[in-house]
């Protein structure tokens, strides 16, 4: 068994013990060596998670509609919306039983750039209970300074929190409130993050982040699906409507 180090020490050498989940398809074989770029770059605590596989979804994990959670979100979730909302939620139960006070969880497609030192540093030093720290792969987000590193580095309480589920630090308080706040559920999971409201988790966001996507370069996206001309259609008429409305319960949940 692996020697457990408490979260954001740093072993001989300056290789990172924090511990750290990769979410991966087994059948992604394009992206294999870039999961084993990923093990060593985040230390000997990290763990090849499986995901569950949008193909495979079987009736038993579709969600059960929700009619109280508002904003409604307006569109059908696909099978790999729903196989990626229950990877994340059975990461969140893995880090939990194994016992960690605080975890790396990132999905397969990125790569960790020089600046993601210093800014998963930062984002150690503002951890507390029930809390989750986002690295972005946008500068776009905007909101209270929480806690600010060398030149443009900070972490910011986000008026709207951003999409993206690629990178994230979370504590075990944020586990548990995620999971008991997404038995059921009605949009991909970045959306239902972004209901602070819902789950209670103070969500925040490290800028910039040192995470980069690579998604294309190892063959684009495994949840987007070709869409036909009316989905694109009704998606580009209510994302608009769907995103200021968010905004505006983003905004009443801080007053």
């Amino acid at each position: 068994m692996a020697h457990r180090t408490a979260p954001g020490a740093v072993a001989k050498g300056g290789a990172m013990t924090l511990p750290a989940y990769i979410i991966h398809l087994e059948r992604a074989v394009g992206r294999q060596q870039n999961v084993a770029m990923l093990c060593r770059a985040l230390g000997p605590e990290t763990t090849v998670f499986s995901g569950i596989d949008g193909r495979a979804v079987a009736p038993l994990h579709a969600p059960k509609p929700r009619r109280t959670a508002f904003p409604v979100y307006p569109f059908a979730l696909r099978s790999a919306e729903i196989a990626t909302f229950h990877s994340h939620r059975a990461c969140w139960q893995r880090m939990i039983d194994d016992g960690h006070p605080a975890a790396l969880i990132v999905e397969d497609d990125i790569a960790l750039d020089p600046p993601f030192r210093a800014a998963l540093d930062l984002a150690l030093k503002t951890l507390a209970p029930d809390r989750l720290v986002r690295f972005s792969l946008t500068a776009r987000e905007r909101g209270e300074v929480v806690a600010q590193g060398k030149g443009d580095l900070r972490v910011l309480r986000p008026s709207v929190i951003g999409l993206g589920m690629q990178a994230l630090l979370v504590t075990r308080g944020a586990a548990i409130r995620l999971l008991q706040s997404s038995v059921t559920f009605d949009r991909p999971v970045d959306t239902f993050v972004q209901m602070r409201w819902l789950h209670g988790v103070d969500v925040l966001t490290v800028l910039p982040s040192g995470v980069r996507e690579r998604s294309v370069e190892m063959g684009g996206s495994m949840i987007h699906a070709p869409m036909s001309f009316v989905e694109r259609l009704q998606r580009e008429t209510l994302r608009p409507v769907y995103r200021t409305a968010l905004a505006l319960r983003s905004i009443a949940a801080r007053l």
